[in-house]
């Protein structure tokens, strides 16, 4: 596994810390944005709070590059034209298996939509970092950074060492939304519908849900199990054995 290979090239400007009138706390998300130390100092525990910068007020996000845990090279600036999902993460973080899930889902429900998602592991291991995807079958990249000088660049939108966190980019390159913690299903759609639409990438209403999808196909499963069952008991119209081996024959 290569070593980590991550350049941050920030401009002034985009440190700059962001106005308070420019953010907007989420309603229905946990208040406030306190953050908890955790015993070993490896991360910050977040409350899982989200944060939406308005169009105006956004800040361009830094110049990042790394890496992947694949070995391939990646920059931020490959995924300008799109939204692009953010998740800080390791593989040792309780909270990060628990919103995984919650990930996947919604990459399979934007992939219509131009937005992709890009992982960022820090203070990790490489092979338990690749063990990690490989087991849970994430389905985008992350970006090797153990050190987490790519957080370290995003310091002005989240604590370097806020693990797990999320920050969402607009198309034009733009920090438009964050979350600090572990985010939900509702809470990262509700962050991202409306940077479909302000873009034109299509309607979010119209994308496919993967929970219907598994509901329907779970559905279906259930209606046809008693169909083979009957299919299984149905007599055959041939002789069936008798306790003594022979066949046995019906009476007329």
């Amino acid at each position: 596994m290569p070593s980590a290979r991550v350049g941050a090239r920030p401009r002034a400007p985009r440190f700059a810390a962001f106005p308070v009138a420019a953010a907007l706390v989420l309603s229905g998300c946990a208040g406030g944005t306190e953050i908890q130390s955790n015993e070993d100092q490896r991360f910050i525990s977040g409350d899982g709070s989200a944060t939406v910068f308005e169009a105006a007020e956004r800040l361009e996000a830094p110049e990042v590059s790394g890496t992947t845990l694949d070995g391939e090279d990646v920059a931020l600036s490959d995924y300008e034209g799109g939204i692009l999902v953010l998740n800080v993460w390791a593989s040792w973080c309780g909270p990060c298996r628990a919103e995984q899930p919650v990930l996947d889902e919604v990459h399979t429900e934007y992939a219509d939509l131009g937005v992709d998602f890009l992982g960022v592991n820090m203070k990790d291991d490489d092979t338990a970092a690749s063990a990690y995807v490989a087991a849970q079958e994430i389905p985008y990249p992350s970006v090797y950074d153990q050190p987490g000088e790519i957080p370290q660049a995003f310091r002005d939108t989240v604590p370097p060492r806020a693990i797990p966190s999320t920050i969402v980019i607009d198309p034009d390159g733009r920090i438009a939304a964050r979350v600090i913690g572990p985010t939900t299903y509702g809470q990262l759609t509700d962050l991202l519908d409306p940077i479909v639409v302000e873009f034109g990438l299509g309607d979010p209403e119209q994308r496919p849900r993967v929970a219907e999808q598994e509901a329907e196909e779970a559905r279906e499963s259930a209606e046809a199990s008693p169909d083979a069952s009957a299919e299984e008991a149905e007599p055959t119209g041939e002789p069936t054995e008798g306790a003594d081996g022979a066949a046995d024959e019906g009476t007329d």
